[in-house]
């Protein structure tokens, strides 16, 4: 039994869908962070900077925070989207995304999703800087299936979540003939709509 910490966010949603693409059982243990629960001293044991998502995998008494580092321990537990001899690539995609993609992304959603209006140095910075991560995906994916190759990985799993709020983003995800390819097959990953909705069941990605 894994029990995953977690919030309806798309780092939270990485790691849902991870679990139902490894057919691996699961609970999942709130923390409201719009109340601040993160912050919590029991939470904190787990989590020291405070962050979701935490699990924790009763089975071998393992305790893991970080998503990335979560998703690489599941693939390698299961056996599954972390082949070992493409690990070199799968990993450059996936730190890409952990401090890249996500990041940026998510400055995006707060200057111009939360707080329009508030800097308009922030929401220039960050629309350009996610317009450019639309296009240096869709080129790297004019080139090859999914991000490192011709099957899917942790990578992608944890890159998906994020361009699922393409609605917040205001690029027109649907410009991006390649990107959108590759999110249109993974969205229709039964795993991956499982994942997507797991604290709201009628919450699925959003067609481009």
């Amino acid at each position: 039994m894994i029990e995953l910490f977690s919030a309806n966010t798309p780092n939270g949603k990485k790691i849902s869908i991870m679990l139902e693409e490894i057919s691996y059982e699961y609970k999942v243990t709130k923390i409201d962070i719009n109340n601040e629960e993160q912050f919590k001293e029991d939470f904190k044991k787990i989590s020291p900077f405070s962050k979701i998502p935490v699990i924790i995998d009763h089975k071998n008494n393992k305790t893991i925070f970080e998503s990335g580092a979560i998703l690489i321990y599941l693939a390698e537990q299961s056996g599954k989207f972390y082949k070992e001899k493409n690990r070199i690539e799968i990993n450059q995609w996936l730190m890409a995304q952990i401090g890249y993609v996500g990041p940026m992304l998510g400055q995006h959603h707060q200057f111009h999703h939360y707080n329009p209006g508030k800097s308009e140095f922030g929401e220039e910075r960050y629309f350009k800087i996610s317009k450019r991560i639309y296009q240096e995906l869709d080129e790297v994916l004019s080139k090859s299936k999914v991000l490192s190759g011709n099957e899917n990985t942790n990578a992608d799993i944890g890159t998906f979540p994020w361009i699922a709020r393409h609605e917040w983003h205001d690029i027109g995800l649907k410009d991006y003939k390649n990107l959108t390819r590759w999110y249109d097959e993974i969205s229709k990953r039964d795993a991956v709509n499982k994942g997507f909705s797991f604290m709201d069941k009628n919450e699925f990605p959003q067609k481009p």
